[in-house]
């Protein structure tokens, strides 16, 4: 399975930069950057602590594609 995000699009929707966002959600940088290549599985507290700074579901955002 491979994870897909819409996190790009939400911050460059809101103007935020990947560091913005990373200081949000109490993360690094590097983990947003991951995260919006698919390459980092994010723990459910990090989902929904995504989801609630663009006011939108986990759903909304990551999906898994086979």
């Amino acid at each position: 399975m491979a994870l897909t995000t819409k996190i790009r699009e939400y911050r460059e929707a809101q103007g935020l930069k990947q560091s913005d966002l990373a200081d949000l959600v109490g993360v690094r940088r590097e983990t947003i950057v991951n995260l919006e290549r698919g390459r980092y599985n994010p723990s459910l507290k990090l989902a929904m602590d995504i989801a609630k700074v663009f006011h939108t579901t986990e759903e909304e955002l990551f999906s898994y594609t086979e």
